[in-house]
């Protein structure tokens, strides 16, 4: 494939993954992951790849919930912090060992947590916005499995404060911001541990992702709470079955 077309594709790829990203708070890191893995790049560096983009895409996503609203600064440094460390743990991993015993401890998660959304999205939430207890240990768990597995920050972050009870729109978007933070970190060690990724992938996702970002992050105040839990539920589960898919085939 030439240049050209090639960096559509991945452009494509990146606004799709961006858009149901920046709307339901997942999805970006596992979809882009999974394209460059099925194009055969090795597992550290579609990580990688997907590192570099999501600094950029993040970070624009981040600042556009920032300037809706969508963004508790508690939530977002209990999240970021404890983050940073996690990921470069996970990144020292990535590039040294194999991991494919995460998905398998993943997979379970994330059904569940799809399945108790999907419950917990037929009542009514209670709107808190201030950071859980549990928000750090969070942060740092989510950083770790999602620079090992290119993706799954959000499906850990997004999916357990919205269980909590949290608002949908805070979470999505406090999530953002951080994760932005956790790929600056995350893609200045792999640059350092492994280089730079494919040299197609990484400019047209980030392309695709900035220019989604801002739609995704209007999309999530246009919709009443319940659904964006609803949706969400559904990615998550959506997300299990296909990893519970692939462990079997």
């Amino acid at each position: 494939m030439s240049p050209l077309p090639e960096f559509l594709v991945f452009a494509l790829v990146g606004a799709a993954a961006q858009l149901v990203d920046g709307a339901l708070g997942m999805a970006y890191g596992v979809t882009s992951a999974g394209l460059l893995l099925g194009l055969g790049m090795p597992p550290a560096m579609a990580s990688a790849s997907v590192h570099y983009a999501e600094s950029f895409t993040c970070g624009a996503s981040g600042l556009s919930h920032l300037l809706a609203g969508n963004v508790s600064r508690r939530l977002f440094l209990a999240l970021a912090i404890p983050g940073m460390f996690g990921a470069l743990l996970g990144v020292w991993l990535a590039v040294h060992l194999p991991a494919p015993w995460l998905r398998i401890a993943l997979t379970p998660y994330l059904l569940g947590m799809g399945l108790f959304l999907l419950v917990r999205g037929a009542r009514r939430a209670d709107g808190r916005t201030e950071a859980p207890r549990g928000a750090p240990l969070l942060g740092a768990v989510a950083g770790f499995v999602d620079t090992i597995g290119g993706g799954g920050w959000s499906a850990l972050t997004a999916t357990t404060l919205l269980a909590s009870g949290m608002q949908p729109r805070v979470v999505i978007g406090s999530v953002h911001l951080a994760k932005c933070a956790v790929s600056i970190i995350a893609s200045t060690a792999f640059l350092f541990g492994i280089g730079i990724g494919h040299s197609m992938a990484v400019p047209g996702l980030i392309a695709g992702g900035i220019l989604a970002a801002p739609f995704g992050a209007l999309f999530v105040r246009r919709i009443p709470a319940r659904a964006t839990t609803l949706l969400a539920g559904l990615a998550v589960l959506a997300l299990g079955v296909s990893n519970a898919v692939r462990l079997l085939y």
